[in-house]
């Protein structure tokens, strides 16, 4: 036992392991994150849905969507975006993980009427016959990927966006570097807990990387019969960082906000989201 904790309080190397796919292949789990997605009053898979309101509204206007228009959701969920896209009259495409979060997103589009294409898959895998207005990445998911993987990411971005497209995503900033601690906790649960039906030990380790401004919170999932790790890197920019890592893909910014309704920027929020476009 005391060697599995040693290995378990061990820190790992920056972007040592990638577990998204053991996360989003789990049935269970993928079912734990859409009843989140979907509950209207929190902040944890999907912002409330009052900010997804409004956000949606600020998009399409801001960007004009409507007839005519294309825009492709990266991450999109269970269509909390992508449904209120298509009801501008906009085209639009939905990729996602979770299979659960891919089936609710189409049984809404199938009962509201709405012609939505989704993509089950990992959005580094991406590949469509046809170019966007308008690309997506909602909810900070640009930060968990490695240096590696945001770089194949705008590539994917560059061969999916018509001319004179824009991408829009948000990122966390070095003010919320600033704010996480490094810890260490624990829970157990006795049945029906997030991570699994059956009793489980949850070690959480939190780690913060100074030189590059990242963050990983390492999840150790003990159960009598299995034990599984899960990796949740967070990237963390400044405006000059973010910037130069655009521009080595040939992207530059044209409008920074403070969150994805189109709250000016502030110098100390935790959240920056960015207009980028190929120069």
């Amino acid at each position: 036992m005391y060697t599995q904790l040693e290995k378990i309080n061990q820190r790992p190397k920056p972007f040592a392991y990638y577990t998204a796919r053991d996360l989003w292949n789990d049935d269970y789990v993928s079912r734990k994150m859409l009843e989140l997605h979907l509950n209207p009053d929190m902040d944890l898979a999907s912002r409330k849905m009052e900010f997804v309101e409004m956000s949606a509204q600020w998009i399409a206007s801001r960007f004009e969507l409507g007839p005519g228009k294309s825009v492709c959701d990266f991450g999109c969920g269970p269509g909390l975006y992508t449904t209120r896209f298509s009801k501008t009259g906009a085209r639009v495409t939905g990729l996602d993980f979770s299979r659960n979060s891919i089936a609710y997103a189409k049984q809404q589009a199938l009962e509201q009427g709405l012609e939505i294409e989704y993509q089950l898959g990992n959005y580094l895998d991406f590949s469509a016959p046809g170019k966007f207005d308008l690309i997506t990445m909602i909810y900070l998911d640009f930060c968990p990927l490695s240096p590696p993987q945001r770089q194949q990411l705008l590539d994917i971005f560059t061969n999916h966006l018509n001319d004179g497209g824009h991408v829009f995503m948000d990122v966390l900033t070095l003010r919320y570097f600033k704010q996480v601690t490094e810890e260490r906790t624990y829970e157990y649960s006795r049945e029906n807990g997030f991570w699994s039906p059956e009793p489980y030990y949850a070690f959480l380790n939190t780690w913060k990387y100074p030189e590059t401004n990242l963050i990983l919170g390492k999840h150790t999932l003990v159960e009598e019969h299995r034990t599984r790790e899960i990796f949740n890197w967070l990237q963390c920019f400044s405006p000059k960082t973010l910037s130069r890592e655009l521009g080595a893909k040939g992207f530059r910014i044209l409008e920074s906000y403070s969150d994805v309704a189109g709250t000016p920027c502030q110098e100390d929020g935790s959240e920056m989201a960015v207009v980028i476009q190929k120069v």
